[in-house]
């Protein structure tokens, strides 16, 4: 039996139907209504669990969690309501490891690639107390998560810690099942949607001459990654830490329009857009995850190529009538 926080959302329905496959018992803690509802519409009948009431779930339910995966938080990087933000993503987070510390449950969580903040200091997921001082995220979201990176690592170096913990980092992620989440969607559906109404896609210019307009790359992974890696790690039971998980290699908006183009069968028809003032000074131009801690932790699974996401996602979910894993 798995708890699976925020189950309801992007990353977590496309888990929960991971370990439905697997034949497992799951319940869901996430408020479910019309914007979120079809995640999880394939599933059957679940056990619905609303966050406010968890933590008196698990204390009065008689139910002890084989796993849990906490993958609920606020996830906006534009929320600027820090106690909010500190509430969800930070508190909530350390209450919910007291009790798997508790009861002996492996614990695996929802980091981001956003506690890296512009990327200065590199995208490597060194667990050393000291490296993880030296972050500097560009956001509450960020800051959020990297307080609960470095108070895992610091827990779990006192003694303090579930058997299992993992944090994993998460990239530019992508696919089905993000269609609620508006202007916090990845960029392929609204690139898809761009193409779909215009046949034309529109990127923002570079404003940094090492770039090319276009040319600003990101670490794309698609979400089927995410669940496998998770799924590895309930079979792994000796792998604890921080990790990145991305594919470890930076692609370009150009590559991931064209790619779009390319499945749709249109020729690649580009417009570079001037970047907006109030965000040029804190914009990313390249993000890549370090992969090797993964890797050497024993995942050797390839990962799905940006070519071969955009054709599975643009192909079987957004050009066909049923939208949803």
């Amino acid at each position: 039996m798995y708890l699976v926080t925020g189950g309801a959302g992007f990353i977590g329905s496309n888990l929960v139907a991971g370990l439905v496959e697997t034949g497992g018992e799951v319940i869901v803690c996430d408020r479910v209504d019309e914007s979120n509802r079809d995640n999880l519409g394939k599933r059957g009948s679940l056990e619905i669990v609303e966050p406010g009431v968890l933590l008196d779930w698990l204390a009065t339910s008689g139910k002890t969690p084989d796993a849990i995966f906490h993958m609920g938080a606020i996830s906006s990087t534009v929320e600027r309501n820090v106690d909010l933000v500190m509430r969800n993503n930070y508190l909530l987070s350390l209450r919910l490891w007291g009790w798997a510390s508790a009861h002996g449950t492996p614990f695996i969580y929802a980091s981001s690639a956003a506690t890296y903040g512009n990327g200065e200091n590199g995208f490597d997921d060194n667990n050393d107390l000291d490296a993880l001082q030296r972050q500097k995220p560009l956001n509450p979201y960020g800051w959020s998560k990297l307080m609960f990176d470095r108070a895992a690592v610091q827990m779990a170096s006192q003694g303090l810690a579930p058997p299992q913990w993992a944090g994993l980092r998460f990239f530019n992620v992508y696919g089905p099942n993000e269609y609620h989440k508006g202007g916090q969607r990845s960029v392929v559906p609204q690139f898809w949607q761009q193409i779909r109404d215009t046949a034309k896609a529109r990127l923002f210019k570079s404003h940094d001459p090492d770039y090319p307009d276009g040319g600003q790359l990101r670490d794309f992974v698609h979400v089927a990654d995410t669940v496998s890696v998770m799924r590895w790690l309930l079979d792994a039971p000796e792998v604890s830490g921080v990790f990145n998980l991305g594919t470890g290699q930076a692609r370009s908006f150009d590559d991931l329009a064209k790619a779009i183009f390319d499945t749709l069968g249109l020729p690649a028809d580009i417009e570079y857009i001037d970047m907006p003032a109030n965000v040029r000074n804190q914009y990313q131009y390249f993000t890549e995850a370090r992969m090797d801690r993964l890797r050497s932790a024993g995942y050797d699974k390839p990962f799905i190529t940006l070519e071969d996401g955009i054709r599975s996602y643009v192909g079987d979910y957004l050009e066909s009538n049923d939208l949803y894993v």
